[in-house]
């Protein structure tokens, strides 16, 4: 999204975005799960990850937006490593490319499915 300021950019890390006036979209989180509810690949925080993405972007695009129109993204890891959280958020930062939402990356003690290791939610804008 061209009208998006990204501020504070370190690291690879978005601080904070502005965004014109337009239609925002809250998600749910998106779980790792598949077409019948089950969770997909038990144990595997990266494959958890990229599910997630995926159920994120059809989420954001059957509400008229893309993964380009996100501002901020909130990842949820159900694992006691810290190396687990960099490693979901290594999946969901190469699902944005060279978009940067602002994030926010936590670590938490249990998810809503059985298996579940990684949720993601985001707000997107469309421009009005």
């Amino acid at each position: 999204m061209s009208s998006v300021q990204i501020n504070g950019d370190q690291g690879g890390h978005t601080r904070s975005a502005t965004v014109p006036p337009g239609t925002l979209i809250f998600t749910a989180g998106a779980a790792p799960i598949d077409d019948d509810g089950r969770t997909v690949h038990p144990g595997d925080v990266s494959k958890q990850a990229a599910r997630c993405m995926a159920n994120l972007s059809a989420a954001v695009e059957k509400a008229g937006a893309s993964l380009d129109d996100v501002v901020k993204v909130t990842v949820f890891v159900a694992e006691k490593l810290q190396a687990d959280l960099s490693v979901a958020w290594d999946v969901v930062t190469e699902a944005f490319g060279e978009h940067k939402p602002a994030g926010s990356l936590l670590g938490v003690t249990v998810l809503a499915y059985d298996d579940q290791l990684v949720e993601i939610e985001a707000v997107a804008v469309v421009p009005a």
